[in-house]
């Protein structure tokens, strides 16, 4: 079967297409999935970027590893106990470090990814479009909703992937939401649920959040500047501002000053900071159930020739929405 997949060359040298074996029968929780289509995120372009994989040994990480982790298709092959068969049509997500989804069939283990039934309505694209940010974003919520005293909550990056979800769904929790954007994109957020807008290139954010006294304060952008201006601080970025480099949880390895700033929160010293991943829960993904399909946001479609091109725009850091790659038609 034809799929993309990256080795130890660092981003763009290491994206290349591969043949791959099909699998063979699914074991007792795994599906075999006609993959119809998936999405790419930063971090695909982040993990490539990993310096500390041409270190490791083969025997424990393969040379060549699969790309993306959304994904939407049709069960060719159930095991007995993943709770799907044959001809069933799902999407979701799966977090498997060397397999990927952006490959002709993905074998996905139902005890540690996230899936769920496709809603006939939907397109292939929009499914596949939702499952990394949409728990990315909920995840969010759920880290700062006991702080939400006052019913107030400022999204920096509000018309990133993931960013444009947390302001809907603080939206739908009756929340007033600040969220900083371009001014292009500022309709479009409002659109999405932002009360009100901090125009990034012409105004000073920590300025306008702290007029603004948020409850918690959801970071999608990465950086400083608005560290302390609410009670509660949740990034799924971190410090660092490339996008090019790993985010996440994981930067607490390298960076003891993200690790201080936690614990100090954790015993009352300080205001409460996390940075988080997110949580593979199923009941998560399936809110998306109940979302109106113009809020599934997508910013361009490509074929699966196209992925380089697919990347080429992610990378640009000026789409909105994602960007999906159509595997099967």
């Amino acid at each position: 079967m034809k799929a993309w997949i990256y080795d130890h060359q660092g981003y763009p040298k290491a994206l290349k297409t591969s043949t791959l074996p099909t699998p063979q029968a699914p074991g007792l929780t795994e599906i075999q999935v006609r993959v119809k289509a998936a999405a790419i995120n930063p971090v695909d372009t982040q993990l490539m970027n990993i310096p500390l994989w041409p270190y490791l040994p083969t025997a424990l990480v393969a040379a060549e590893k699969g790309i993306a982790e959304d994904f939407s298709g049709v069960v060719e092959a159930a095991g007995p106990e993943s709770g799907y068969k044959a001809g069933d049509e799902v999407f979701g997500i799966s977090m498997a470090i060397t397999t990927g989804t952006l490959q002709e069939i993905a074998v996905i283990d139902t005890k540690t990814a996230v899936v769920v039934p496709k809603p006939s309505d939907w397109s292939w694209e929009q499914a596949a479009a939702l499952p990394l940010v949409w728990l990315t974003a909920r995840t969010t919520i759920a880290a700062v909703k006991p702080y939400v005293k006052n019913k107030k909550i400022a999204v920096l990056g509000g018309s990133s992937s993931t960013g444009i979800y947390a302001v809907y769904l603080a939206k739908q929790r009756g929340w007033s939401v600040i969220a900083s954007c371009s001014a292009w994109n500022a309709d479009f957020v409002r659109s999405m649920g932002a009360s009100d807008i901090i125009d990034y290139t012409t105004s000073s954010v920590p300025a306008r959040v702290k007029t603004f006294a948020a409850d918690a304060i959801i970071d999608c952008v990465g950086g400083t500047e608005c560290l302390g201006l609410a009670p509660r601080y949740v990034t799924i970025v971190g410090d660092k501002t490339s996008r090019m480099v790993m985010g996440g949880a994981a930067i607490y390895l390298w960076n003891p000053q993200m690790l201080i700033r936690s614990w100090l929160g954790r015993f009352g010293l300080s205001y409460a900071y996390d940075c988080v991943n997110l949580e593979l829960k199923r009941p998560f993904l399936e809110e998306t159930l109940r979302l109106p399909q113009d809020k599934i946001i997508i910013d361009s479609t490509y074929e699966f020739d196209q992925v380089r091109e697919a990347f080429e725009r992610l990378n640009t850091g000026r789409a909105r929405g994602k960007i999906v790659v159509r595997v099967a038609s």
